[in-house]
């Protein structure tokens, strides 16, 4: 199987860009329960307004993270462009009968995050207190910096315990935000979904971010198209957050409740919490969402 994602910086420092864009790209990889073999990088580079320099470090950081994901960056292709981008497009491996699909989910499947929401809150909010990127690394506060370990974090480990414990189904948690994805599958899968926000993994910070009216562009844009199937009594801004768009995010797994505890184990094993966010139901493209 093949994928491919770039986009341009969301932090200051380009070695942590391209280390970032990496996990993010080969995260489509892992939510299909497959092991990445290759990647070819993608990027676009203002050559005129910055050094060369600064696009080694991004390849750098990204090569960095390939390595330590157990496949090498091949070769690819560079163009000028106004603003830096960056990414991967990624081969990976696996059997037929062990794929992961985003459409195989069951009503009555429970459903498991695995890395908290709120980067794009976090990182629109820091964004606002300087120019552009310039204060993203600069004095950032230990808000930010578990958000960027986070997103840093490569979904492997939890692939590898959503295939071993039979997941039903699975997909990343990107830039369409957790009611987005999870609605896809939901669709896909011709089910809905009932998801406890109080259960919900939140980075430090992001509500008080959220409150003081930090909401990036793609998380307003994700409520707009997502509104009209979700079901809730919850305020605007936990709607909000269920939809805020995520930068190398979680795998969110569906899997039987027989199969629960042998996933929640696996995931533990992994270094990663299983933390148990609701299930799939029956109400076909219906999202509930509740405290």
């Amino acid at each position: 199987m093949q994928t491919v994602d770039f986009f341009t910086p969301i932090v200051d420092d380009p070695r942590l860009f391209g280390s970032i864009a990496a996990a993010n790209s080969v995260s489509d990889v892992y939510a299909m329960g497959a092991e990445p073999i290759l990647a070819l990088a993608i990027a676009g580079f203002p050559s005129d307004k910055l050094p060369l320099e600064v696009l080694e470090e991004i390849f750098r950081g990204g090569a960095e993270k390939a390595a330590e994901a157990g496949f090498p960056i091949a070769g690819g292709h560079t163009i000028i462009d106004e603003v830096p981008k960056y990414g991967l497009a990624v081969t990976g491996v696996v059997a037929l009968d062990r794929i992961v699909r985003n459409s195989t989910g069951r009503p009555g499947d429970r459903l498991y995050l695995t890395k908290p929401i709120g980067n794009g809150i976090l990182v629109a909010a820091h964004r606002a207190r300087g120019r552009g990127l310039t204060r993203l690394l600069r004095g950032r506060g230990p808000d930010l910096d578990e958000a960027i370990a986070s997103m840093g974090e490569l979904n492997r480990n939890a692939s590898r315990a959503m295939v071993a414990a039979g997941a039903t189904a699975a997909t990343d948690i990107t830039g369409y935000g957790l009611a987005g994805h999870l609605l896809a599958l939901c669709r896909a899968s011709n089910t809905g979904a009932r998801i406890s926000m109080s259960a919900v993994p939140v980075l430090r910070g992001v509500r008080e971010r959220l409150a003081e009216g930090h909401v990036p562009r793609g998380s307003r844009r994700n409520l707009e198209s997502s509104r009209a199937a979700i079901r809730t009594s919850l305020s605007e801004n936990e709607v909000l957050l269920a939809c805020d768009a995520q930068t190398s995010g979680g795998l969110l797994i569906a899997i039987d409740p027989d199969r629960a505890l042998i996933l929640e184990e696996g995931l533990r094993a992994g270094g990663i919490t299983p933390w148990a966010i609701g299930e799939l139901t029956g109400e076909e493209g219906v999202l509930a969402l509740g405290f």
